[in-house]
């Protein structure tokens, strides 16, 4: 199958590699040559790397290298079956790439964009045939993530989705159906990790390290949240919830924090500009200072891990609410979109829905905030007397 990719940054050429590897025919396409040069040279490495840990040979090297052709002209992508767009959140400029792709390309190419939170169906609206538009998101780095969120936008017809599900299927990755609202599944429902985290720090709680600890060390995260905000990014990570919080109509919810909005601000973006939440060789290596690394606390710890864990479950509950996606989905996409240790769904049933609902209430009923509101669902189940699986 011939595939075309817009865009030959991390994304573009991640998802490149992915399709390449399953035996798909790729042409990579970007205005910028040096962009284009770099995107090979980065694949060469990243091939290279893969035949020293011995998980391919020189044979699969040239094979998925050989599947994979640079383009600098739109017009190049005529012959694709289906193209993925991942270039800058931009809404404009990429309607503006729809409008001029779909000129060149056959009327049964799917056109698809790797959109991390904005809507599909304002992209498929600058379509002529707006029912061949889907979303299909990716998680960063694509040849690695299993999860892929495949986004239908109002128009999109039953038949384009069904074979996008199909070839990213083939593609080995696990697809979770969501709905087009904000942030889709992952970068809705995890909004908490990170906010309710921020806002215990603004609280004067905790600090960074401890609030990193406390969820690593009961809660099984590989990254703490301001570990990860710090990986991501203050800039790109600050956007997403600033997004994601005006698209929602400003609710409670999805509030950004000024710690993180001064942070970025500042420029202390994490390990890419060497200092963030915490500080950063040249190398991107965290520095540790002394007294980062002091004793935990047992109890702060625990009240900080169950605190943002209710928060987490609570938006998933209502993402299972508002039907953005199935129970399975969102667990999916939790545990091998953000690598969180269990679902969110499964975990609501561990800790008891009971507990759930209790913890919502003592949060609600210290500070009325609508911020911690519990989920509809989580009451009509806990008087019902169920679980979620």
């Amino acid at each position: 199958m011939n595939i075309g990719i817009i865009g030959s940054g991390t994304m573009g050429s991640g998802i490149a590699q992915v399709a390449a590897t399953s035996g798909c025919k790729v042409k990579l396409y970007d205005t910028n040559q040096d962009a284009l040069d770099k995107a090979k040279t980065a694949l060469e490495k990243i091939l290279n790397r893969l035949i020293e840990k011995g998980r391919i040979d020189d044979t699969e090297k040239n094979r998925i290298q050989n599947n994979i052709s640079y383009v600098d002209n739109l017009k190049d992508l005529a012959d694709s079956k289906l193209t993925i767009e991942a270039i800058v959140e931009n809404l404009d400029i990429k309607k503006k790439v729809f409008s001029e792709l779909e000129t060149y390309v056959s009327d049964d190419c799917i056109i698809a964009s790797n959109t991390s939170s904005l809507s599909i169906a304002s992209i498929a609206a600058s379509l002529q045939k707006p029912e061949r538009c889907v979303g299909i998101h990716f998680f960063n780095p694509a040849p690695l993530m299993k999860l892929v969120e495949v986004i239908p936008a109002l128009q999109t017809s039953k038949e384009v989705l069904e074979k996008s599900i199909q070839i990213i299927s083939d593609w080995k990755k696990t697809v979770a159906v969501a709905k087009d609202t904000p942030g889709f599944i992952v970068n809705r429902v995890a909004r908490p990790f990170y906010g309710e985290s921020l806002r215990i720090y603004e609280e004067g709680l905790a600090e960074f390290a401890t609030i990193d600890h406390s969820l690593k060390s009961l809660g099984g995260f590989r990254m703490g949240p301001f570990e990860l905000m710090d990986f991501i990014g203050n800039d790109v990570n600050y956007t997403v919830t600033e997004t994601v919080f005006a698209a929602f109509y400003f609710d409670p919810r999805y509030k950004p924090a000024f710690t993180q909005k001064r942070f970025a601000e500042a420029g202390y973006l994490g390990r890419k500009s060497g200092k963030g939440y915490y500080d950063y060789d040249e190398n991107g290596r965290r520095v540790i200072q002394s007294d980062s690394e002091e004793p935990l606390n047992r109890d702060l710890a625990k009240q900080i891990f169950n605190r943002v864990l209710v928060m987490l479950i609570n938006e998933a509950a209502d993402a299972l609410f508002l039907n953005i996606a199935s129970a399975a989905d969102i667990d999916n996409a939790m545990t091998k979109g953000v690598n969180y240790p269990k679902g969110l769904l499964a975990w609501a049933d561990e800790k008891g829905i009971d507990w759930c609902v209790n913890k919502m209430d003592e949060l609600y009923n210290e500070y009325h905030e609508d911020r911690y509101r519990c989920s509809p669902l989580l009451r009509k189940m806990k008087r019902e007397n169920k679980t979620f699986f």
